[in-house]
């Protein structure tokens, strides 16, 4: 990758104190609002709260979304096409729970222009708590304490809570506490739809819709709770939110509630006395249903039966139940790092861990949905499901939460019967996962950049492979799996030809591969790569389950169509699979004329011409050898036994160069790859570069959410890139090597049911069984098992 300037505007440390466990904000900090945004976030997988403040503004996007809930509308084109998308999905910004306004004296509080004398906000990420502690002092001389908590409940997918603390430090004042829920999305016909500023042009903003998403269907006040109920007005989907309270202190008060379409709101109204605290506890709760709006009695009574749960057991109980979650989440999926200086080690830990956090965060308690690009941290993309979720996300699950890669994968097989519809739309027989979706059908409205990347297919392929491979879940094949595999098979089969050369090639041409700056190419090497290992996987399996299970073999070749000589069909095309190589320069061409391209002149486009994307008409990126993000080099990191060492060291020599990195998803694989080629000086670049961009906001970009396949990245950078984990069918291999400036690497996987923590120094490396029977593993060519009655193994690095 060509090394740049960095484009981050600021460093982590100079916004957060280094701390392995907090991420802490000293400041109030008006310019920084959109990134503090999304570093406070708080989620479940289900619902995602932006770090807003609990007043509701200032914000750069005041969102509160639920994964899988979204809007539809018509993709407008100027000249269609048979077979373009037809219909854009984008998540919905749904009515905002969270918010407390505080008045004292009848003065409203308002950040920008109280006088603080004291203010903090932090991430708790080991007991998962967005906290903040203020001191504001009025015009009148009277101090007010506030202090808050924030939760979204990993243990209670429907449920969050604040709990909000006002003390009048010296004096009596009546003090108003209104707490609301406020649909956000409400304006008049013609009106402008609200926006944030600069959303123009990015394709990886989210969209702006043209019309009132959301239609009040029921609202209800009763005591201290609300509950209003919406549909979205095109896709018909229903969701009901509500709010309850309780109020705990020594001063009196009283309170009165009321709900219309759009609002409610619960007033408490306190006679405050000097040093006595104010206690609100707010609980809200989100459901929703993917039917028409026929159920809104049903949503109610089960938003009504949340908040009373929650109510009863207090915000004490949901804290317990939150460090319970992380507690058992941390010891099976922390990594803990020691750099060549303190400071450094609080930096990087903390960085590592805010990843490690935002990706739990967005997958705990997804159940029945996918994982966005930006998790629930913000609206890039619409809310879309991408391939990133299989190739750069998974791997982190399926070794550390194997349930939730299950689920997710099940999620992705929920979508078959739409992908067979969508290759049919597409001319071919099998079934076309969607580049870009919430509901299963493709949203991408750029077929160049998005329905060409086939791979997605082979992605999906992959990552299931993986899941049973690591965890030995052989059940997801006999009740999902074969049919995922039946029917990418037969697209690869149908998509790819012979072609007329003296050899007998099997060439797949029109796709793109994940370089998006190399659109609808011939014979992408990665994709060729991973098709073939898709159809080789589906081969074996398919003739292992009619040896093996023939009467499941029956009633899946009954339900899919399957005849027998598909398979030989799929085998030969695997055998015959055409993978350029240049044998004058002795690389992998990442594609039939990547070579032949005009190469693009890194040294005279200026900084502020990146990414490209954004400067430059897609023909003229598309007819330069420039490269957007790692492709070749991701095939020799997915598929590293395909590739000798001196091929690897070749192609990685020659793409490295040509990298813009113009996408979040190159750094860690580029990092990967230079540390498996040995360069580790250039390894230890690009895991700075993608262990902070996020909170370095190294891509200027993160106001928009996290990048969560670059986090899951990260995490492989660390254990496949410097922990030396190899991407094999065999025995779990690691050939570890620590960079100069590391210390110690420390990290826990499973592996077929057994907890092993892997622990790198500089001179030797530790395996500990923590949990499990036991399992054979291999180190630099060294053969050993650990067991519960010999749980240690310890070698030379």
């Amino acid at each position: 990758m060509i090394k740049r300037e960095k484009k981050g505007i600021y460093t982590a440390e100079h916004i957060y104190p280094a701390d392995p466990w907090r991420i802490t904000e000293k400041q109030f900090r008006p310019e920084l609002i959109g990134l503090t945004e999304t570093v406070f976030c708080s989620s479940n997988g289900y619902i995602g709260i932006r770090g807003t403040f609990e007043e509701g503004k200032p914000s750069y996007q005041n969102f509160t979304v639920v994964n899988g809930f979204y809007e539809t509308w018509p993709i407008i084109y100027g000249e269609e096409a048979f077979g373009f998308t037809k219909t854009g999905q984008t998540i919905v910004n749904v009515p905002d729970s969270k918010i407390i306004r505080l008045y004292v004296d009848d003065e409203p509080f308002y950040m920008p222009t109280a006088t603080l004398i004291h203010y903090e906000r932090f991430l708790d990420m080991k007991n998962g708590v967005i906290g903040r502690n203020l001191l504001w002092e009025m015009f009148s001389g009277k101090q007010i304490s506030i202090r808050s908590k924030r939760l979204v409940s990993m243990e209670h997918r429907h449920l969050a809570a604040i709990s909000y603390e006002v003390t009048v430090l010296n004096g009596k004042a009546p003090v108003i506490i209104s707490s609301e829920i406020v649909n956000h999305e409400t304006y008049s016909e013609g009106e402008e739809p609200p926006h944030s500023e600069g959303d123009v042009g990015d394709p990886r903003r989210a969209s702006r819709l043209a019309h009132q998403v959301l239609e009040p269907c029921l609202n209800e006040a009763l005591d201290t709770s609300v509950i209003l109920c919406h549909s979205t007005r095109n896709s018909r989907m229903t969701i009901t939110s509500g709010i309850e309270h309780t109020l705990e202190t020594n001063c009196s008060f009283s309170h009165t509630s009321k709900a219309s379409e759009e609002r409610g709101k619960v007033v408490f109204m306190v006679d405050a006395v000097a040093g006595q605290p104010i206690n609100l506890t707010k609980y809200m709760t989100y459901h929703t249903t993917r039917t028409a709006p026929h159920t809104n009695e049903e949503l109610r009574e089960r938003a009504a039966r949340s908040l009373k749960r929650a109510k009863k057991f207090g915000f004490s109980d949901l804290l317990e139940g939150q460090r319970k979650y992380l507690d058992e989440f941390w010891e099976r999926s922390d990594v803990r790092v020691e750099m060549d200086n303190m400071d450094r080690t609080l930096s990087f830990q903390q960085a590592i861990r805010f990843s490690l956090f935002q990706m739990y965060q967005s997958s705990a308690r997804v159940e029945g949905a996918g994982v966005p690009s930006k998790g629930l941290t913000g609206v890039g993309y619409d809310g879309h499901y991408f391939w990133d979720m299989e190739i750069y996300l998974m791997p982190f699950l399926i070794y550390t939460s194997p349930t939730i890669a299950g689920s997710l994968l099940k999620f992705r097989y929920s979508m078959i019967d739409k992908a067979r519809e969508y290759a049919s739309r597409l001319n071919q027989r099998g079934a076309m996962f969607p580049w870009r979706t919430i509901n299963g059908e493709e949203a991408s409205a750029y077929y160049a950049a998005g329905t060409a990347q086939y791979h997605i297919n082979a992605d999906i392929v992959y990552a299931l492979r993986k899941y049973v491979t690591v965890t030995g879940d052989d059940d997801f094949i006999l009740n999902c799996g074969a049919e995922i595999l039946i029917e990418t098979a037969r697209l690869w089969s149908d998509l790819g030809f012979y072609s007329d050369s003296e050899e007998e090639k099997f060439e797949i041409h029109g796709v793109t591969g994940p370089d998006e700056y190399n659109a609808v190419v011939n014979n992408n090497t990665y994709t060729n790569l991973m098709a073939r290992e898709n159809l080789r996987f589906a081969a074996d399996t398919v003739e292992k389950l009619r040896e093996t299970e023939p009467e499941l073999f029956k009633n899946l070749s009954h339900k899919t169509g399957l005849d027998t000589s598909e398979i030989e069909e799929w085998k030969k095309a695997a055998r015959h699979m055409y993978i350029p190589y240049d044998k004058h320069l002795g690389i992998h061409p990442q594609d039939n004329y990547f070579l032949r391209k005009e190469k693009w002149d890194f040294e005279n486009v200026p900084e502020d011409k990146y990414p490209i994307l954004l400067h430059y008409h897609p023909l003229v990126i598309y007819r330069h050898k420039v490269v957007k993000q790692s492709d070749l080099v991701l095939a020799m990191f997915l598929l590293e036994k395909e590739f000798s060492d001196e091929e690897k060291m070749r192609n990685f020599d020659y793409y490295d160069p040509i990298t813009a990195g113009d996408s979040s998803l190159s750094a860690c694989i580029q990092g990967i790859v230079a540390a498996k080629v040995g360069q580790m000086d250039k390894a230890m670049e690009y895991a700075e570069d993608a262990v902070f961009m996020d909170l370095g906001d190294i891509g200027r970009n993160t106001v928009d959410g996290c990048h969560i396949a670059s986090m899951g990245g990260t995490w492989m950078m660390l254990i496949f890139g410097i922990g030396g984990l190899t991407n094999t069918d065999e025995r779990p291999v690691f050939n570890p090597t620590l960079p100069k400036e590391m210390q110690n690497l420390c990290f826990s996987i499973t592996i077929l049911g057994n907890l092993i923590e892997v622990d790198i120094n500089q001179s030797q490396t530790t395996y500990i069984l923590k949990d499990g029977d036991g399992i054979a593993l291999c180190h630099a060519g060294e053969n050993f098992e650990v067991s519960p009655e010999n749980p240690t193994f310890i070698t030379k690095t």
